[in-house]
């Protein structure tokens, strides 16, 4: 989902990343980093440096911001995406007729060498891991990847985490001192990252990443364009913007609401699209952030609470801030940095 990187509701920078972080970034890929970090740090953006003429027109930035070169043994670090088992039940794991895989994307990076991507069967903690080498410096190439199919081990017929692809960017010793797998494994520590790139030897260290495609069989085709609207909610089904105003910007109405007494005020919002599973809610909160214009008045209200929050649609109450009649109805306006959002991710 979001293979060709042009959405990305929650921003286009996010910086000082690092430390042990695990953050979404553009829709549907999550940067992840596990073990004991010290102190690489990066920044990821949406960016507009493309493969010429294919079609894309934005990327998957990383950027390298402090270094970090005396790696942890137990720690690797790698851009995600993560995949609901329901949606994998046609590669029929686990069977005799299991499927093969065709990974496709474009990479660019000022480093040569060898990369890594990894193949994570979460239901089953099963792995399989391969390598891809950027030949030439700072330039866009294709890769392919193409994996057999596992007949050990089905995946769960659920709306949770069953499977990820991983682009590593670092990996200690731990992470790395195995093989390269040629066949589905019981995952082992040590094989999912063999021969990585460290990404965090300096801060001249870029990693540009589009053009993803996941799909069976043994053949990459071309990769699948689709409309904005569609790809944007595919991504609202994971995390869904009411409203997100930058610093500065004078806001507008986003939503309305009502009074259930004198000192509630309750807001019901369906969204777009179903969410996956009931979704938690983020609130920017500061003095007077949101007004609550009514009845020929307004209240200013510094935060929103989740009361009810279901796939469909989500109830936010303010009960700090209000003081009316019940029943008066309105509009919620928003002021300079306010945001409220839904998260159902993986």
């Amino acid at each position: 989902i979001n293979g060709d990187m042009s959405i990305s509701q929650r921003g286009t920078s996010f910086a000082t990343m690092g430390n042990g972080d695990t953050q979404y970034t553009l829709d549907r890929f999550q940067w992840n980093e596990e073990g004991s970090f010290g102190d690489a740090e990066l920044t990821i953006t949406q960016d507009t440096d493309v493969p010429t003429g294919q079609g894309f027109a934005k990327s998957l930035k990383a950027v390298c911001t402090t270094v970090d070169t005396s790696i942890d043994s137990n720690t690797i670090s790698y851009i995600t995406q993560k995949f609901e088992g329901q949606n994998l039940q046609h590669l029929n794991r686990g069977r005799s007729t299991a499927e093969s895989l065709t990974l496709s994307f474009w990479a660019k990076s000022n480093l040569t060498g060898t990369f890594t991507v990894a193949f994570k069967d979460v239901d089953n903690t099963r792995l399989y891991s391969a390598s891809y080498s950027p030949s030439v410096a700072d330039t866009w190439e294709k890769f392919i990847i193409t994996i057999p199919g596992d007949t050990s081990g089905g995946l769960s017929n659920h709306n949770a985490h069953s499977f990820s692809v991983d682009w590593n960017l670092q990996a200690g010793t731990s992470k790395s001192n195995g093989a390269l797998t040629t066949a589905w494994e019981a995952q082992a520590e040590g094989d999912r990252a063999v021969g990585q790139t460290n990404f965090f030897s300096s801060t001249s260290n870029n990693f540009y990443l589009t053009g993803v495609q996941l799909e069976v069989g043994t053949t990459a085709s071309d990769f699948e364009f689709l409309p904005h609207d569609v790809n944007l909610q595919r991504c609202q089904r994971y995390f869904y913007k009411l409203i997100d105003v930058p610093g500065g910007d004078s806001g507008g109405y986003f939503t309305s609401g009502f009074m259930y007494s004198g000192a509630i005020l309750y807001s019901w919002n369906e969204f777009p699209t179903m969410m996956r599973a009931a979704p938690t809610l983020s609130v920017a909160s500061g003095t007077d952030y949101y007004i609550f214009y009514r009845n020929s008045a307004a209240d200013n209200l510094d935060n929103f609470d989740l009361t009810i929050g279901r796939p469909n649609g989500a109830m936010i109450r303010n009960n700090a801030d209000v003081s009316g009649s019940g029943g008066q109805a309105g509009g919620i306006h928003s002021t300079s940095n306010s945001k409220v959002t839904f998260s159902s991710e993986l």
